[in-house]
C-alpha cells in the first residue's frame, strides 16, 4: 500500500512550503493539491493555483510523487492545461500525477458558463480526457468536437503521455467503467454515508464495477487505485487505530493507494499533527518527522 497526503492551497506558499517538505521527509510516496479557482469546502478562504504550488513544490523536493487531486474541466481548456502538464512533469523530472474528475464546484459558474446536466457534465469531461490525452501524444492535433475545439496544437519534442499517469476519478458506474478504459489508474471519494461501514460498502461496489469492466476489455495488468480516506464519514487521521482500521479495509478491496489530508485546525480535515506524525512513523519507522 502506497501512502498519499493532499495539502490544500488555502495558505501563502512561505506558510506551505515546509508542509510539503515535511511530507516527503515523512515518506509519503505522494502529495496532492486541489485544483480550483474557488473550492466549495472553503469558499471565503484565500486560494492559490494548483499548477504554480506543485511547480514549486517540485522545487523543494526529489523523490515525492506530485499530483492535482483533482483537475476538470470546470474552468480548465484541455489544450491549454497540456501545456501545463507538459511542463511540469518537466520541472519534476517525471514526478507528476495527473488526477482528472468531472468537477462539482462554483468555478464554472465564476466563469459564466451556462449549467450542465450531470449527464453532460460527464460528456464534456470524457472529451476533456480524450483532447487531453491526443494532445500529450501527438504533434498537430485538430479536434472539431461538441465541447472543445483545437487548431493544429503543437507537441514539439515528442510525446510525453508515457510519462505522465491519468488518473480518472468517479464514484458513479458509467464513470468507473470509463476509468478502467482510459485511465492509467482510478480515484474515487465513493458518495455520500451516515456511517464507515455504508460508505465502504459503497466503495466496494465500486471496487466491483472496476473489476468488471477491466475484465470485459481483456486488462487483468496492474492498475492503480487511490481511495480518498477523508471523503468518508469520519477523519481517518481522528486516531491512529481509525487509520490502520480504514487502510486495511481499502487493502482488501484491492486499492493501492490511499490518500490522508494535512490535518487543520478546523474543519473541514481538522485533525491532529501528531497522528499524522505517529502514523507516517508507522510506514516508515526508519524516518524521524520534523513539525513545520
Amino acid at each position: 500500500m502506497r501512502h498519499g497526503i493532499c495539502i490544500l492551497p488555502d495558505q501563502p506558499w512561505a506558510r506551505s512550503r515546509s508542509l510539503w517538505s515535511a511530507a516527503e521527509e515523512m515518506g509519503f510516496d505522494h502529495a496532492w493539491t486541489y485544483d480550483h479557482l474557488v473550492w466549495g469546502g472553503l469558499p471565503e478562504a484565500q486560494w492559490f493555483s494548483c499548477m504554480p504550488t506543485l511547480a514549486a513544490a517540485a522545487s523543494v523536493t526529489t523523490s515525492i510523487k506530485l499530483g492535482t487531486f483533482v483537475t476538470s474541466p470546470n474552468f480548465r481548456h484541455p489544450a491549454a492545461f497540456s501545456r501545463e502538464v507538459q511542463t511540469l512533469r518537466d520541472i519534476s523530472d517525471d514526478r507528476l500525477l495527473v488526477g482528472l474528475g468531472v468537477g462539482g464546484t462554483p468555478d464554472d459558474h465564476i466563469l459564466g458558463q451556462p449549467e450542465l446536466s450531470i449527464g453532460r457534465r460527464v460528456d464534456r469531461f470524457q472529451e476533456f480526457v480524450g483532447v487531453l490525452d491526443a494532445t500529450l501524444r501527438d504533434d498537430h492535433v485538430t479536434v472539431d468536437g461538441e465541447y472543445y475545439r483545437i487548431v493544429d496544437m503543437r507537441l514539439v519534442g515528442g510525446s510525453v503521455r508515457d510519462r505522465v499517469p491519468l488518473l480518472i476519478a468517479g464514484n458513479g458506474p458509467r464513470s468507473i467503467r470509463f476509468a478502467a478504459r482510459h485511465g492509467d489508474g482510478w480515484v474515487t471519494t465513493g458518495r455520500g454515508a451516515d456511517t464507515l461501514d455504508e460508505w465502504f460498502e459503497d466503495i466496494a461496489r465500486g471496487c466491483d464495477v472496476l473489476q468488471e469492466a477491466r475484465a470485459d476489455i481483456g486488462d487483468a495488468g496492474d492498475f492503480d487505485a487511490y481511495l480518498s480516506l477523508d471523503s468518508s464519514p469520519r477523519n481517518s487521521l481522528e486516531s491512529i487505530g481509525l487509520f490502520d482500521e480504514m487502510v486495511g479495509r481499502a487493502d482488501e478491496l484491492g486499492f493501492t493507494d490511499v490518500v490522508v489530508h494535512w490535518p487543520r485546525d478546523e474543519e473541514p480535515y481538522r485533525a491532529s499533527v501528531d497522528v499524522l506524525e505517529a502514523v507516517a512513523a508507522r510506514f516508515t519507522p526508519t524516518r524521524s518527522t520534523t513539525r513545520p
